[in-house]
């Protein structure tokens, strides 16, 4: 279940080295975050466990990394610079600035007053100038969605590969947006990124394709470590879809700070491919912005029994990496009263998340040829790059696996004088507390079994008293 209190979750990041708040050291800048030692790899692990599955698990998915700066026409013909905005409020006692759906009650959340100016929109897109002069001629934005990059580069992306519908373009990449209010903790920030599918189908056939989208989408968070208790659908209204949108579900989590978005599946029809083509008017049915007089392609793909050009209509698959970490963090933070009345602190991240996957221990520290047998059982475990093993000696044996709790590692290895005589060490498994003996030379197999899902329940055999 997800902790009581998103400062417990804060608090453990931190003191941990999951997160920083950014630029700290000069007082740090509101909305941005820096990922520490363990905070990358939970990243990384998480990006990892979303490409393989959407791109080298599937027939139909190709890979791209678009550009952070694009020209600023993209913008123009999305409609983002017509549509993409919030509105703000000011407060004219304390001259607190809020969104205004953020404000409850029509009262100031830092003051309390309600003397708050009318609501009036914010474009939420960062500009930044293009080259040595600073002009209304040479600037673009950073790009607050990944989205349009992959559809400026659709064209090229058939032409390259010989895609036939449906298929798709996956993406993993920044995002900026100007939040009038960034909070609850890296949930909502100004600099963070997305993992983003644009799934190309028949105009027909996108209600069909939306909706198996839904449940392949809800399954993959539930098999990276979700509880489905703490998933739910949202059917946004009609009258909160954004301007490309025919329908959107959103998947909602269970946070701390109540139910909010993880990720979006919108039915986009064929709104941005024929925004960004040559005679928009002619070939988008959706679109819904000013016909494109620069671009210079039609962006068309055969259909698969006629042959004749057809627009896709689009499945977006859209999920915050950030907002998945904080969910993860959330669901596997735990803390338990041990029987010698001890808390424990543990994070219950599935073994493919964690981002320490084992740690070696000396029983003693300052004997040299129990040290010397850790850091070459260290050595072969990471001997293919597979997973991430650490020698820990910070501390007595007690201390070492309460530091791995908190940390999430699955498994902790020691290496004590029963191991000088007859190579074996035990496996200590964070959840249970339990322990198994084995020789050095199984290690290897029986951790990648563990981190793959694959032991029993009963796998760990000796009771382990903390």
């Amino acid at each position: 279940m997800p902790a009581t209190s998103l400062d417990a979750v804060v608090s453990l990041c931190k003191r941990r080295g999951f997160l920083f708040p950014g630029s700290d050291l000069y007082g740090g800048l509101q909305g941005t975050y820096d990922y520490g030692p363990l905070g990358v790899e939970l990243k990384n692990n998480l990006k990892r466990a979303w490409w393989r599955a959407n791109v080298y698990e599937r027939d139909d998915m190709e890979g791209l990394d678009a550009a952070i700066l694009m020209n600023k026409l993209v913008w123009r013909y999305s409609g983002h610079e017509e549509t993409f905005v919030d509105l703000m409020v000011d407060c004219r006692a304390c001259k607190s600035r809020w969104r205004a759906d953020h404000v409850a009650g029509g009262k100031c959340e830092r003051c309390g007053s309600a003397d708050l100016t009318e609501p009036r929109p914010f474009n939420l897109m960062f500009r930044t100038q293009v080259g040595p002069v600073a002009d209304e001629e040479s600037f673009a934005y950073l790009r607050p969605e990944t989205a349009q990059g992959i559809f400026i580069n659709f064209k090229s992306v058939v032409d390259s590969t010989g895609r036939r519908l449906p298929f798709g373009i996956a993406q993993i990449g920044k995002a900026f947006r100007n939040e009038i209010t960034p909070r609850n903790f890296i949930f909502r920030v100004r600099e963070f990124e997305q993992m983003e599918i644009e799934y190309f189908v028949l105009p027909g056939e996108d209600e069909r394709w939306h909706t198996r989208w839904v449940e392949d989408r809800l399954a993959w968070w539930v098999s990276v470590g979700l509880s489905p208790d703490n998933l739910r659908l949202y059917h946004v209204p009609a009258d909160e879809l954004a301007h490309y949108s025919k329908a959107t579900v959103d998947l909602m989590y269970k946070y701390p700070i109540g139910w909010e978005e993880i990720e979006g599946i919108a039915n986009r029809t064929d709104f941005d491919l024929g925004a960004h083509s040559r005679g928009q008017g002619e070939l988008g049915l959706h679109a819904r912005v000013a016909p494109n007089e620069h671009s210079t392609a039609k962006l068309t793909i055969p259909h698969p029994d006629t042959q004749k050009p057809v627009v896709p209509f689009v499945i977006e698959p859209s999920a915050g990496v950030d907002r998945g970490v904080l969910a993860l963090l959330c669901e596997a933070y735990d803390e338990e009263t041990l029987p010698s009345g001890e808390t424990r602190t543990v994070l219950r991240l599935k073994p493919a998340m964690a981002p320490i996957k084992a740690a070696v221990v000396p029983l003693k520290r300052n004997a040299p040829e129990i040290v010397e047998t850790c850091k070459a059982v260290k050595r072969d475990l990471q001997r293919t790059g597979e997973m991430r093993v650490v020698y820990e000696d910070t501390g007595n044996i007690g201390k070492a696996y309460r530091r791995h709790d908190e940390a999430g590692t699955p498994y902790c290895i020691t290496v004590d004088f029963q191991t000088l005589s007859d190579d074996t060490v035990t496996i200590r498994d964070r959840d249970s507390m339990r322990q198994i003996r084995l020789p050095i030379s199984e290690v290897y197999d029986y951790l990648r079994r563990g981190i793959a899902g694959q032991l029993a329940e009963d796998a760990f055999e000796e009771p382990w008293t903390e």
